[in-house]
């Protein structure tokens, strides 16, 4: 699962970007890097995203705002906050906005390593259980069809 996982690391400051990326890309993860949200949402228009790290502070936009933004270019991407300033305010609005994990900076490497690990897990489970549905509807419609075929069948003999 991991080597199949693309992650954005969203942070204005330069090192924690650089460590964040070398402890994920160590665990076999494909890491993309943006220093503010303009960047994130262009990344985002291009490539897709399994999960983002969020800085809550970014030179052009607030991280609760930009999980919004992050939504419409890809809906289904898990998303973590990642602060220095765990507010109140800020942490309902992330929630109200659709976030998956909050976390306060400094942040252990292993708390953040496993809240990655498992929203990734979470995301294939609902992957898994959405393609079986799928599965499931496709084949019901189908015997469904061929019992109307054979049913009209009959009626026309």
């Amino acid at each position: 699962m991991p080597s199949q996982s693309r992650i954005l690391v969203i942070d204005d400051d330069d090192n924690i970007r650089k460590v964040l990326s070398m402890n994920l890309r160590q665990l076999g993860y494909t890491v993309d890097t943006a220093a503010n949200g303009e960047e994130a949402i262009s990344k985002s228009n291009s490539n897709f995203y399994n999960l983002a790290i969020i800085d809550v502070r970014l030179p052009d936009i607030e991280g609760t705002k930009l999980l919004s933004l992050l939504r419409e270019t890809t809906p289904k991407m898990m998303k973590i906050i990642l602060t220095g300033y765990p507010v109140l305010e800020n942490t309902l609005d992330a929630i109200n906005r659709g976030v998956d994990g909050y976390l306060t900076k400094p942040v252990s490497t292993e708390k953040l390593l496993r809240k990655v690990a498992e929203l990734l897990q979470r995301q294939a489970k609902e992957k898994a259980f959405t393609e079986d549905r799928l599965k499931e509807y496709v084949e019901t419609r189908f015997r469904e069809g061929r019992t109307i075929r054979r049913e009209v069948t009959y009626q026309a003999e």
